[in-house]
């Protein structure tokens, strides 16, 4: 009996996402249905030398595949939408998604050559999905992307509202509010949990509008008539671009959109009726040289100070159609995301060099809710449990605090964390076992191929060098025929170390001659013993321990 109310309890394992910003990915399993909450990537921390992208490890998924039915999205973002090309490969099921956002999806398969490969469905807000035995409806939010969307997943044990990211924003750019109302609606039927937007939730008050920032927008339009104007914002804050366009339009300016994934979005979201750009506003990069500057405005990526995006090519001087001039005025139109902050410096510094004016304050507001939203969240849905996600640990601690000031008991907050496996019904909630999570690492066409082992070789390449020891071998005898011959890269100068290379000379010679007059012929031996007795003269003389490889040739 107790093993088949244990199957009667529903399973929330996060795969990611929950001890950081980006790679959200959330199981929901009841019994045999599993439905998927987002799929995204997360970009590499400094010391992943080469990496381009860390995608989740999805081995749960992978051995479950007969149970999961779907993938449901909530958003466009990168961090919930960049990690599917990959993932779909293996865990080939149907996307659910809002108009927009399956849009931006599309084109991310169309470069992966999927598109025909995997079924989409195009969901519109107060529809109902059935996938096995979950039923899941998208709610409208508001969020720096136009067709986000918070879920409600239904469950034979009860109703889970994820938010996904999101803001509360009553005066939108396009389209309608968040609908405040249908969250009351689920409330009033007895919500489970709620899965909340934790990014802002350390910082108290209401977020802004995005209607803010067009204010701020065009008094920096006016003030600045006789420059060419630059603003560096993210590619998928469609409602911004738009803003911007708006701006140009009324100044009579062209508008230039610099920048591959820029020109994606913008050009997805036209093509589905997001952004409306009048007629002639719009030029190509080529024709800029045509328009007097103060008649030009560049939408640019780049506000992140990423170092192959469009604005950090123009600061350093190495874009090849846009030089920096001194009339100009740069705005950057973001907040740096935690991480990013000297990046962003650097890119403002050099601009500054260049005798730009770059403005960086008040042309932005978050796309995050900050607590009193997230108050008025909790007090539509009233949720009996309340489970803190998007986010490092301490803004989920924040919300944690929020939550139980709002009655919320104590031990009906859960502060999970990627692979736990937390099991709820009506009665009860607690997290029992763990499934395997990781990050998978992204290098060019390789996806898994760079671990652990491979980063920590390139920690040492990058910190110490590598010594190369070739020596060839009689076949026969196994004596030294030549060498051994030392190679060095990243190690010292050899040029200014002529002793350091003639002692290590010198040992490797010592080394061999005992070797051979003890009539070893092992490879494995005169390896190992090379490598130690190298290593420890390095070691003595430089306190370096680079790697040190030896090549053994026979004739």
């Amino acid at each position: 009996m107790k093993k088949e109310k244990q199957n009667n309890k529903l399973k929330i394992i996060p795969l990611g996402g929950l001890e950081q910003i980006g790679m959200n990915i959330t199981a929901f399993e009841y019994e045999d249905s599993i439905i998927v909450v987002d799929c995204g990537l997360s970009f590499p921390e400094d010391d992943m030398f080469g990496i381009d992208l860390v995608i989740p490890d999805v081995t749960y998924l992978k051995d479950n595949l007969d149970k999961v039915k779907g993938f449901f999205i909530t958003h466009g973002h990168e961090d919930h939408i960049g990690a599917l090309p990959y993932i779909l490969r293996e865990v080939n099921v149907p996307i659910y998604a809002t108009k927009l956002t399956m849009g931006i999806i599309d084109h991310k398969l169309e470069e992966h050559d999927l598109l025909r490969k995997v079924k989409k469905k195009i969901v519109k807000y107060g529809q109902h999905i059935n996938a096995g035995c979950f039923r899941v409806e998208f709610i409208k939010t508001n969020h720096s992307i136009q067709d986000a969307a918070a879920l409600a997943i239904y469950s034979p044990a009860g109703i889970v509202v994820h938010t996904g990211d999101f803001k509360v924003d009553y005066t939108p750019v396009f389209g309608d509010a968040i609908d405040l109302q249908r969250f009351g609606e689920i409330g009033k039927k007895g919500v489970l949990a709620l899965m909340c937007d934790s990014t802002n939730a350390e910082r108290p008050g209401f977020t802004m509008s995005e209607k803010t920032v067009g204010k701020a927008l065009e008094s920096i339009f006016e003030e600045h008539q006789n420059s060419r104007i630059i603003v560096a914002t993210f590619a998928s804050n469609v409602d911004r671009v738009q803003q911007i366009i708006n701006q140009a339009y009324k100044n009579g300016r062209k508008v230039v959109v610099e920048g591959r994934s820029m020109v994606n979005i913008i050009s997805t979201a036209t093509e589905l009726g997001y952004i409306s750009i009048p007629d002639n506003t719009l030029v190509d990069i080529e024709h800029l040289k045509n328009y007097p500057p103060e008649k030009t405005v560049l939408i640019t990526t780049g506000s992140q100070g990423e170092s192959m995006a469009a604005l950090s090519r123009m600061a350093n001087g190495t874009h090849r159609k846009v030089s920096i001039r001194p009339n100009d005025t740069i705005v950057f139109s973001s907040n740096p995301i935690p991480g990013n902050e000297k990046a962003v410096s650097k890119v403002i510094n050099d601009l500054s060099k260049k005798g730009a004016e770059v403005i960086f304050q008040d042309v932005h507001v978050s796309g995050h809710a900050c607590q009193e939203d997230i108050k008025l969240i909790y007090s539509l849905v009233r949720p009996k449990y309340a489970i803190p996600i998007h986010g490092e640990y301490k803004h989920r601690k924040a919300q944690a605090k929020v939550a139980q000031e709002l009655g919320i008991d104590k031990d009906h907050i859960f502060l999970i964390n990627s692979g736990d496996v937390l099991e709820m019904d009506a009665d009860s909630a607690s997290v029992n076992g763990r499934v395997h999570v990781g990050d998978v690492m992204v290098d060019g066409l390789g996806v898994g191929d760079v671990g652990n082992i491979v980063l920590r070789d390139r920690h040492i390449l990058a910190e110490e060098g590598i010594i190369i020891v070739v020596l060839t071998l009689d076949g026969e005898s196994g004596q030294v025929l030549a060498g051994p011959d030392i190679v060095s890269r990243g190690f010292v100068y050899v040029r200014d170390a002529g002793d350091l290379m003639d002692d290590a000379q010198a040992v490797l010679n010592t080394t061999m001659d005992h070797l051979m007059d003890r009539g070893v012929t092992d490879w494995g031996r005169i390896k190992q013993d090379i490598k130690d007795a190298l290593g420890s003269f390095v070691w003595k003389e430089t306190k370096r321990r680079p790697m040190i490889i030896p090549i053994i040739m026979e004739v």
